[in-house]
């Protein structure tokens, strides 16, 4: 019986032993900001903020330690579109196909289109790797600005099942074409873009909301970058806090005779709440303009001249 009992207490631990060993070959070291960041190989540009986010601009990453970092955490990401419009259809059909093809390419994606009744929707290529969900956004919002539509739904969609989907997400405008890598070097908690126009400006000319009595208001003399609204990413969380921060300044300003844009408060709400990554404008170059000898490599591009 003791033999027995003692082969018992040998073989239990060796399985917890085994178990051990497992674990602490499959777990996922937190990847520090050095093992992949290197802003030395662009001493031409900004590639760190005052909070020491890394502003991410081609040259400065190691695509090879992210790939194997986020490999090993087994991701998905969600990228969320909202297409409506007179010309919503043709944005769609080269906005889905170009993210097919470069964002986030080897890695699980779903794609979260938000419609209205009477757009067709792409034929795409399947792959085990792409999944497209399309949502119909009510009709009895449409007298809302778009904005607001669109951020409502998407806050909806994220508390009842995006949260429980995906470990990124990206919400970006519909009129803009992917033409280089858009990767997981874009990946974090919260993730702003740096617009196209802007970075190049003088800081006292940004065009944050002024009146104090806007909820995106932003004192003269204060503020850190100029956001482009065309893309916003993090974890769904975050996505969906801003979200709430969103809707809650705009009730805000329309009880107060106001109606800031959606720019302005996304760029109170970074002012307020810094993010983890920023994504350098060739993530979302405006052809309207020629590039700039900084802008090396255009990731995702965009015509400001043409409107939905």
């Amino acid at each position: 019986m003791n033999s027995k009992r003692m082969l018992l207490l040998v073989l239990f631990a060796f399985s917890l032993m085994l178990v051990e060993r497992y674990f602490r070959n499959h777990q996922v070291e937190e990847l520090r900001l050095s093992d992949w960041f290197h802003p030395r190989k662009r001493p031409d540009v900004i590639t760190k903020t005052d909070w020491l986010a890394p502003i991410v601009w081609e040259g400065t990453f190691d695509r090879q330690v992210l790939e194997k970092h986020y490999r090993r955490r087994n991701i998905t990401v969600g990228l969320a579109v909202f297409a409506t419009g007179r010309f919503a259809e043709e944005y769609l059909r080269l906005f889905l196909h170009s993210a097919n093809k470069h964002f986030m390419t080897g890695y699980r994606v779903i794609f979260y289109i938000m419609v209205d009744a009477f757009l067709q929707l792409p034929d795409i290529q399947p792959s085990p790797l792409r999944t497209f969900k399309a949502f119909e956004v009510d009709a009895e919002r449409w007298w809302l600005e778009g904005s607001l539509v669109y951020m409502k739904s998407l806050g909806e969609h994220i508390t009842s099942h995006i949260q429980d989907e995906v470990d990124f997400l990206f919400s970006m405008a519909v009129n803009q074409v992917f033409q280089n890598e858009f990767g997981v070097e874009t990946l974090g908690p919260l993730v702003a873009q740096l617009h196209a126009w802007w970075y190049f400006r003088n800081t006292k000319n940004f065009p944050y909301e002024r009146r104090p009595t806007s909820a995106a208001s932003i004192p003269f003399g204060q503020g850190d970058f100029y956001y482009g609204s065309l893309m916003v990413g993090g974890t769904p969380r975050n996505i969906l806090d801003f979200i709430e921060e969103y809707l809650n300044g705009v009730i805000h300003d329309i009880k107060n005779g106001l109606n800031s844009t959606y720019e302005k408060h996304l760029n109170k709400y970074f002012y307020l709440n810094k993010p983890t990554k920023l994504l350098s404008p060739e993530y979302s170059w405006d052809l309207a303009f020629s590039p700039p000898p900084q802008i090396q490599y255009v990731k995702v591009a965009h015509d400001s001249h043409r409107k939905l």
